[in-house]
């Protein structure tokens, strides 16, 4: 029987461990994941995955506003509105007309994200001769192939094996006292896994809880199984909690000394309908307490997290509101949570150090069916985030009128991503790379990740694309002058003029503003002769010009 059989047919065997109450396993010796860290020691950067378990459906995540009457035929009984209080989120309006995507009305935060520059979109990712198994199409991420390999250990597992000779005996060490992995959540995947060895889960309720159990878990394998067929295998998951025993003390300490930042929330509920369990944010808190360990100066560098339920075959929406329900929920869980988190980091003043990528196993069928759900289908959006994210779109919508079998064509295999990633945002090696199997993808890497010295330009020219006051017209002027701003999204508006004295002496315009360029012709003859300062106050944005008035 292999290692990994034996365990999911042992599940008692693998005991969870609680921090704050939210299961984690630390990722022992001979973990795939856990030893995918940069291939660059002294780097400090920190990857989250962030796993939506079950297939996400990327058609009503990202509705391509281009081809809108595509996508209704094609999905009338789950269809985001175009039109309403509940009608998609414009993301971006000066994209091309094939980039041009809507977000689902309760992705508000991840709007909000992008238009501040941390937020990017991989449109259509998949693999070649797709599998639409559940189990399969997971493990096909997590080795690192293709639909036709089958690796029996991870290419995190392969990376790091170049990148930290001779773990797990050396560790940990000053320079790298904590964990290299830590997966929040609940059950194995083969990321997690290598022909040698799986992971153990230890359960605690609390940060103490999981150091008096995990330094007192027994280190003998019971006499009642010592001639068992499983004594190989118990004797390994003993070998694996010994492993994480190193670390009990220091993750204690890290998470008593770290916070969160104060004013910040994190959402724990869908503020809509939703049923049952659907309604709570299992995200939140597993991204929360990741916050915290980085703030108590933790220094692991993958994070793995889960968030369930997406298999949306039947009730993926409300009948009588397609634009609520359970996918709905889920949508809000990943992009209000994502806000809460990123601008958790922003106050800590340790946004630079993290990137999150979302994926999915698979995405959904293009058509509904009957049961107002979707079926496991091929390509799906992936969303990238952090303040080092090159903001944009990469890709185009998917071509709704050349699917094939009903399923979206691939447009980016997703070793390109993970390429990307770890090459670019980690600092992996082309040893590594190779270890990985990845080095095929070394010349199809995406242009994700943006940390030059160059990058404060590129977010500012990004923003100041989208949300921008320009220059008045005609300046110097004697009377009539136009005023102009572009938004890139709805706004509540303040256009003020002012005197050099900082003295208000005239609102040009007060009230909401939507997408697209505000104009407004201003008869300034009354005012005498000098120079004025204009100011733009909308959402982020804070903007001033000087106009001047001559006699």
């Amino acid at each position: 029987m292999k290692r990994r059989d034996f365990l999911e047919k042992l599940p008692a065997l693998a005991v969870p461990f609680l921090l704050n109450g939210i299961p984690i396993r630390l990722l022992g010796e001979n973990n795939e994941l856990y030893r995918l860290a940069a291939s660059n020691p002294e780097s400090d950067r920190v990857l989250i995955l962030i796993q939506l378990h079950g297939g996400n459906d990327g058609l009503n995540m990202l509705i391509p506003v281009d081809q809108y009457n595509e996508y209704y035929n094609l999905r009338s009984n789950i269809a985001i509105p175009q039109t309403g209080i509940r009608k998609y989120i414009t993301l971006d309006d000066t994209l091309p007309d094939n980039q041009k995507i809507g977000l689902h009305p309760d992705m508000t935060g991840a709007k909000a994200l992008y238009d501040q520059g941390k937020m990017a979109v991989v449109q259509s990712v998949a693999y070649e001769n797709f599998n639409q198994s559940h189990f399969r199409s997971r493990d096909i991420w997590f080795m690192g192939g293709g639909s036709d390999d089958y690796y029996s250990s991870g290419w995190a597992g392969r990376y790091l094996d170049n990148v930290y000779p001779g773990y797990p005996d050396a560790y940990p060490t000053p320079d790298m006292p904590d964990p290299l992995a830590i997966e929040v959540g609940n059950g194995f995947s083969l990321a997690f896994h290598r022909t040698t060895g799986v992971p153990v889960s230890i359960a605690i309720n609390d940060p103490d809880g999981f150091f008096n159990l995990i330094t007192t878990t027994g280190t003998t394998l019971p006499p009642e199984l010592v001639d068992t067929y499983y004594a190989d295998e118990l004797n390994y998951i003993i070998d694996v909690d010994k492993q994480s025993t190193k670390y009990a003390g220091r993750l204690k300490e890290i998470y008593g000394k770290g916070s969160n930042t104060s004013g910040v929330v994190y959402p724990a509920k869908y503020p809509l309908n939703a049923p049952g369990s659907y309604a709570n944010n299992d995200l939140a808190p597993q991204l929360k307490m990741i916050a915290r360990l980085l703030s108590g100066r933790c220094k692991t560098r993958i994070f793995l997290v889960s968030l369930t339920k997406f298999d949306t075959h039947a009730q993926q929406v409300e009948k009588a509101d397609t634009s609520s329900g359970r996918h709905a929920a889920l949508l809000y869980h990943i992009s209000s949570t994502m806000k809460a988190f990123q601008d958790d980091l922003k106050g800590l003043g340790i946004e630079d150090r993290v990137m999150s990528v979302t994926f999915s196993e698979f995405g959904r069928r293009a058509e509904s069916n009957a049961s107002y759900g979707t079926d496991h289908g091929t390509a799906a959006p992936l969303l990238v985030f952090g303040k080092c994210v090159k903001p944009g779109v990469i890709g185009t919508n998917p071509d709704l009128s050349n699917l094939q079998y009903d399923n979206i064509t691939q447009q980016y295999d997703y070793r390109q991503v993970f390429t990307t990633l770890v090459h670019d945002w980690m600092g992996a090696s082309p040893s590594a790379l190779q270890a990985t199997h990845f080095d095929g993808f070394v010349d199809k890497k995406l242009d994700l990740v943006t940390c030059t010295s160059s990058a404060v330009g590129i977010k500012n020219e990004f923003i100041n694309d989208r949300y921008r006051l320009n220059s008045c017209y005609p300046n110097p002027t004697k009377g009539l002058t136009t005023f102009t701003f572009y938004l890139n999204g709805q706004q509540q508006v303040s256009l003020d003029l002012y005197d050099t004295m900082g003295r208000k002496v005239k609102t040009i315009f007060e009230g909401e503003a939507g997408i697209g360029l505000h104009t407004f012709e201003v008869d300034l003859s009354e005012l005498i002769t000098g120079s004025y300062i204009y100011t733009l106050q909308a959402g982020l944005l804070k903007a001033s010009k000087t106009v001047a008035v001559v006699r």
